[in-house]
């Protein structure tokens, strides 16, 4: 009996979290990330959760500009990371194909903790909730997650998981978790 109440409490965490099937049946996409992603003149690697590398990220881009260059090996994507210095507080955008399709930006004020948004084109913004210094926080839509980061998913001490609902643009959440994570650890 007890072991069954493990398994349900389990289950139920699980569901909670938003793990597993949701939104008409669709597992959400599930990635893993090195946590020292935007060590200069390095290239990186986001595994999907078969193990396999979808995303491959160039490092190098960074030495010439605050510039990364991420690619998706699945549809040859081309996410461009950039921050745009001119701006008062710290903002940087997100371009796919040569097309800008979002800007992360910090807000100007905040007391206790950083607080970021996100503004995608053609759709409502996303907010940022949690701790993004520690890598444990959720993207939110009208109240709604829609993508979450957390480094409890994996064992590995310098990864962190990045969980995608399936109306979102997997590329494009990924290319927003490093710009937040860029933002937020400046020296990497």
């Amino acid at each position: 009996m007890a072991r069954r109440q493990r398994a349900a409490t389990r289950k139920a965490r699980r569901e909670d979290r938003g793990i597993g099937r949701r939104g008409g049946g669709r597992e959400w996409d599930r990635y893993k990330m090195t946590q020292k992603l935007v060590s200069i003149g390095d290239d990186y690697n986001v595994e999907n959760q078969a193990g396999e590398t979808v995303f491959k990220i160039d490092g190098k881009v960074l030495r010439v500009r605050d510039t990364l260059k991420m690619t998706d090996l699945r549809n040859d994507d081309t996410y461009t990371i950039r921050e745009r210095i001119v701006r008062i507080k710290d903002t940087m955008t997100v371009q796919k194909n040569g097309t800008s399709v979002a800007t992360v930006k910090k807000a100007l004020v905040t007391p206790l903790r950083d607080r970021f948004t996100i503004s995608i084109d053609g759709h409502r913004e996303l907010t940022v909730k949690g701790n993004i210094l520690d890598h444990e926080y959720k993207l939110m839509r009208n109240g709604e997650r829609v993508g979450e980061v957390s480094k409890k998913w994996f064992r590995v001490r310098d990864s962190y998981g990045i969980e995608v609902s399936p109306e979102m643009d997997a590329g494009l959440v990924v290319a927003c978790t490093v710009a937040l994570d860029m933002m937020v650890h400046p020296t990497r």
